[in-house]
């Protein structure tokens, strides 16, 4: 008996002593809903449309309000610690607004059958404290490709016919698990800021084309529509894309690879 005992008691300790494994988040979710509860309200939203992608060592989320087409952004890097995620935004904008600053966000993150719940107990907003509940399902395909990861625009410009036109702008793109994210700010010449977002699918068609497929956009014509891209890669950390419009210009966009 004593044997037997002091066998269960290894065991117990055994067990008490186990590190948890931590949670693994790559792939891309849909959000299904949004709690928003503080001391004076308690609301949740199942309207807003949101993708978030969460890539080895990146996450990038893109929100746009479909009875207003206002649209928000953010991306940064993120660690996983058992159960909670501390994501590290990088950038973010939101409507008229943009913040270039450093924030770290603390996620309880409850996994489902279908996706994750994932809980931040206090954040502060315009000089209030609440705490945000959103759930997601996941929808992120298995497929690799070359593309998957976190991108920075480092030049924009437009060919139409001889002449070049640089634009300025401000862009991150994340594309895996057959998901893409795209969000940019710019200023227009009265010095007001706009965000602009879309997000969908994409699929490679050989190692120089990819199209994409929007489901949801700040602008109604994006959104909706397949849009067939030449790629260029610059080795694992760089490409260029060019988009051909109906009247022969082109839009071109040149990217970097965010590293951690």
């Amino acid at each position: 008996m004593k044997r037997f005992f002091a066998f269960a008691l290894v065991a117990v300790i055994a067990c008490n002593n186990e590190k948890k494994t931590s949670i693994s988040m790559p792939g891309a979710y849909n959000m299904l809903s949004q709690s928003v509860k503080s001391a004076k309200r308690d609301t949740t939203y199942t309207t807003l449309r949101q993708l978030k992608i969460f890539t080895d060592d990146y996450m990038m989320y893109a929100n746009v309000n479909p009875s207003d087409s206002a649209s928000s952004f953010g991306i940064g890097t993120y660690s996983t610690d058992k159960d909670t995620v501390i994501e590290n935004v990088i950038f973010g904008a939101s409507d008229s607004s943009k913040n270039d600053k450093l924030r770290n966000f603390k996620l309880v993150i409850e996994k489902t059958d279908t996706g994750y719940k994932q809980i931040i107990p206090e954040i502060e907003s315009r000089g209030q404290k609440f705490k945000l509940t959103e759930e997601y399902n996941s929808v992120g395909a298995t497929a690799k490709t070359p593309l998957d990861g976190a991108w920075k625009l480092v030049k924009y410009y437009i060919i139409n016919g001889k002449d070049t036109t640089n634009m300025e702008m401000i862009q991150f793109k994340t594309y895996y698990a057959g998901h893409f994210i795209f969000g940019h700010s710019y200023t227009d010449s009265a010095h007001k800021t706009h965000t602009g977002i879309g997000f969908g699918t994409f699929e490679m068609n050989g190692s120089n084309k990819v199209k994409e497929s929007p489901v949801a956009s700040t602008y109604s014509a994006v959104s909706g529509q397949n849009f067939d891209i030449d790629i260029e890669l610059n080795g694992n950390d760089g490409f260029k894309q060019t988009i051909i419009n109906k009247d022969g210009s082109k839009l071109v966009e040149v990217y970097e690879r965010l590293k951690k």
